[in-house]
């Protein structure tokens, strides 16, 4: 075994129960001391049983919880850790049939679980500089195999599916989330939001990005229509290999996501492949994960809402 993976027996040996979990959390979370989720303070905390403490500032009895995804969740803390573990090694992520099936709870409760987990790999991310390529993906069932009252009637391609555009740093960093179009107001306005000026643009021929270089970026362009993927180092080689993952985990072991849920999916891609390399020691990946739960909470009603 690679020395910079554990397994999962070595895992359950280190928490193999919610106190573990607990400890390894706060120490995370709370490394200067046991802080108080909503004034921030740390000089007034009473501590109380079972991992309480009640903060005689703001009269608030918390625990290493409250304020996270973990937040009103019944389901113990050493099983979330498990979870964790699973969806951030889990190169084309992992279903919550599977998982209900791994921590031994109802696939109601996984399906919710990885919400929240998803929930926590979204966050803002510093632009992107250097060379970046940025390329666009359409996810959603093909018109051919809907149903007859489903089918939309409108044609092939993209017809009844929800864009995505994708940012990657050469040798870097991930950014993508789903747009409402692919014109060019959309392309080159996540290109503005999300890249440094002065950066070198790589995209492919279409329409939505003409006119983006000159003033605020350099950029090259590859004529895929014309059979051309690569010309030197103009290429958008990269930003497609995230659409190879990411399409594979979607159809291949998620199978479907609404467009009402598709920025979480995109959003677990993304993390996975930003903080989840398998150079990273698998401890190191899980801290990365663990750190962004804080201020993340998903409640049941919003989700559905």
């Amino acid at each position: 075994m690679s020395r910079s993976t554990i397994s999962t027996f070595k895992l359950f040996q280190m928490f193999p129960d919610e106190e573990s979990a607990r400890t390894y959390l706060e120490s995370r979370l709370w490394p200067k001391g046991v802080t108080c989720p909503t004034c921030a303070g740390q000089d007034r905390i009473t501590p109380r049983k079972a991992g309480f403490h009640r903060c005689n500032k703001c009269q608030l009895d918390f625990t290493i919880r409250t304020g996270t995804i973990f937040e009103r969740s019944h389901i113990p803390l050493h099983k979330w850790l498990y979870a964790m573990y699973l969806l951030v090694t889990a190169r084309k992520g992992i279903s919550s049939m599977q998982i209900a099936k791994e921590i031994g709870v109802q696939q109601k409760s996984a399906w919710f679980m990885l919400h929240r987990l998803r929930e926590a790999c979204g966050g803002e991310l510093a632009k992107l500089q250097g060379v970046v390529e940025v390329d666009e993906a359409f996810f959603g069932g093909k018109e051919a195999n809907k149903h007859e009252h489903k089918k939309l009637n409108a044609g092939r391609g993209s017809v009844g599916k929800t864009a995505v555009v994708g940012l990657r740093e050469r040798g870097g960093r991930v950014i993508a989330h789903p747009v409402a179009n692919t014109d060019k107001e959309a392309l080159q306005g996540a290109i503005m939001e999300h890249v440094e000026v002065g950066s070198q643009l790589m995209t492919d021929e279409a329409s939505g990005y003409s006119g983006i270089g000159g003033l605020f970026f350099d950029h090259d362009t590859v004529a895929h229509s014309a059979g051309e993927y690569s010309r030197g180092d103009v290429n958008t080689n990269s930003i497609e290999s995230v659409w190879a993952v990411m399409k594979r985990g979607m159809y291949g072991v998620y199978h479907h996501a609404s467009p009402k849920h598709l920025h979480r999916y995109v959003d677990e891609f993304t993390f996975r492949l930003n903080e989840g390399d398998v150079k990273r020691h698998t401890l190191d990946r899980l801290d990365s994960f663990i750190d962004a739960v804080d201020g993340k909470r998903l409640t049941y009603a919003r989700l559905i809402q």
